[in-house]
């Protein structure tokens, strides 16, 4: 997407985001990579970086965000991941599945959300299901977050947590995750895990970095690699993505996708869960 500008239109009631290709803020939200956002109808809600953004589908295509210029511009587009061109990447997805993954759901974006809330959430995400993850953080943030409104409260940050005791996040109900939480915050708030260091780190010492938090694996690390830090070369594997890549890449993914694995292992991971139902 070379003019981005072209596809925003700017008002008094919002920002109109009209024919920018391959975006679905739904499907992007709803499929696995974010916890803050709920669907009602044609209206999304989300919290992003402290503030309410409300979304709104408007006809084909076309959506209204109900926001300030200013925040958009400085965080939004980064954040819906507007400025890459993602038309290009999916038609370089030469391989049958991938093309398959792509035609069934399209419009999915990487979202880019904040590194800290990303980890965190992804340590809460450990042997859990959806509704249970977005429950817990709903907990954390209304027990250690600041208010927005009636409603929404912001991600409690690393130094707020960080003095806490397990017995503290009992409300939570994380069960064996509250320690973890906690390690978290620690390493994070006194600087043992620099987070803007590991932004510039190559993938596996970044990996290796996150992992020294106790009950991060892998798999956390790399979600919060992908989903956290943009880093569009990571490749988380959950149950379902391990099952496709022993089922349809047991040599591993195709040429095709070097550099933006993340991109098709998102399209790949909703695809793969979700085509029986759509059979």
């Amino acid at each position: 997407m070379n003019d981005i500008y072209a596809h925003f239109s700017f008002g008094s009631d919002g920002i109109k985001l009209q024919g920018v290709p391959c975006f679905d803020p739904f499907l992007s939200a709803d499929c696995g990579q974010a916890f803050r956002w709920e669907a009602e109808g044609n209206k999304l809600t989300g919290v992003v970086d402290g503030r309410t953004v409300r979304l709104f589908k408007i006809g084909e295509d076309e959506y209204l965000l109900k926001t300030d210029r200013a925040f958009f511009e400085e965080r939004l587009i980064d954040y819906f991941d507007l400025r890459r061109d993602y038309e290009s990447i999916l038609a370089g997805y030469d391989d049958k599945w991938l093309k398959e993954a792509v035609s069934s759901c399209p419009g999915i974006r990487i979202l880019r959300q904040d590194a800290w809330e990303t980890l965190c959430s992804f340590i809460i995400s450990q042997n859990n299901n959806i509704p249970r993850i977005k429950g817990i953080i709903g907990r954390l943030c209304e027990s250690f977050g600041s208010a927005i409104d009636q409603t929404h409260f912001s991600f409690p940050p690393a130094q707020k947590l960080a003095p806490l005791e397990v017995e503290d996040l009992a409300p939570l109900r994380a069960g064996f995750r509250a320690k973890y939480i906690l390690d978290a915050a620690r390493k994070v708030a006194s600087g043992e895990i620099d987070l803007k260091k590991i932004e510039k780190m190559p993938l596996d010492e970044a990996e290796e970095e996150l992992k020294k938090i106790k009950g991060v694996g892998k798999k956390v690390a790399q979600c919060t690699l992908l989903f956290g830090f943009g880093r569009l070369d990571a490749f988380p594997e959950d149950v379902w993505v391990k099952r496709i890549m022993a089922e349809l890449y047991p040599k591993g993914l195709p040429p095709c996708t070097k550099g933006t694995g993340g991109i098709a292992q998102q399209y790949l991971f909703q695809w793969y869960r979700t085509k029986d139902k759509n059979d």
